[in-house]
């Protein structure tokens, strides 16, 4: 079965890979029509902390470690893009946080450009925003697979999805929850934290189409995805779930998804 799935488009596959965690996402936020109350504090921070221990372990096995092999395979020095390409997308990722209007829950004032959008579309946007590099992330590891035609490297494409997608489950219902208690509707709070995730599939077929067929160009890919990824972890991610003192909730989360992606990779990739 796998034999046959890694002769698909590379766009295909990166979008089945994509499609799923935003399925995920969707399947989070549909919690809304079965919890009553919004989560709890030390719940969510330890959502926030697994979301970061899953980003940060993916960061390093499935994308910077494979960019610096990828690239020594072809004859280069592996620490270049993969260091070039990390900061690249750091720095992407801080350009969007400066340029994208969006706020963070719990907080009254927006960051970003001056708009005139709705407190729920830019609470929505923030989801959206630390989305874009996961959907990268997923895209091109899927990208890598058909590219080097491996079935270890589509294992791991797998292991990926599977993190990101369990990470997603909470963050759907993180977004829906609140919307809900602040008088949205059971179905309007599903939409809007369905629609945050929605933003993965475009991700990863765009960063799947601009690699296109070049070789020499996904390692840097791969290494601009782990950058935007820890540059979200840091900037929202760890803080987020560590806004009360000594949150133990917040590191044994981020201590279970970094151990979590790290077993699914070595395991399946």
């Amino acid at each position: 079965m796998l034999e046959n799935i890694i002769q698909l488009n590379p766009v295909i596959l990166a979008l089945i890979g994509t499609c799923f965690t935003f399925l995920a996402t969707a399947a989070g936020a549909s919690m809304v029509f079965f919890v009553r109350n919004n989560v709890n504090e030390n719940t969510q921070h330890g959502f926030l902390g697994f979301a970061a221990g899953v980003m940060i372990a993916a960061s390093v096995w499935s994308l910077l470690i494979p960019a610096i092999e990828m690239a020594e395979a072809q004859g280069n020095i592996g620490w270049i893009p993969a260091g070039g390409g990390f900061l690249l997308g750091g720095i992407f990722l801080f350009m969007l946080d400066k340029l994208l209007p969006h706020m963070h829950m719990g907080s009254e004032k927006p960051e970003g450009l001056k708009s005139s959008f709705k407190r729920t579309t830019m609470l929505v946007l923030a989801v959206t925003l630390h989305n874009i590099p996961e959907g990268m992330a997923v895209g091109l590891s899927f990208g890598l697979a058909a590219q080097s035609n491996s079935i270890a490297a589509l294992t791991a494409s797998f292991a990926l999805a599977i993190g990101m997608g369990l990470q997603n489950f909470p963050e759907g219902a993180a977004i829906s929850l609140p919307l809900k208690k602040e008088g949205f509707s059971s179905k309007k709070s599903f939409v809007y934290g369905s629609l945050s995730g929605i933003v993965e599939p475009f991700a990863g077929v765009i960063a799947v189409l601009l690699v296109g067929s070049i070789s020499s160009v996904m390692p840097w890919m791969l290494a601009f995805a782990a950058g935007a990824m820890i540059y979200v972890v840091a900037e929202e991610l760890i803080p987020e779930s560590q806004s009360v003192e000594h949150s133990h909730a917040g590191t044994i989360g981020t201590m279970l998804g970094f151990l979590l992606m790290m077993v699914l990779d070595v395991a399946l990739g």
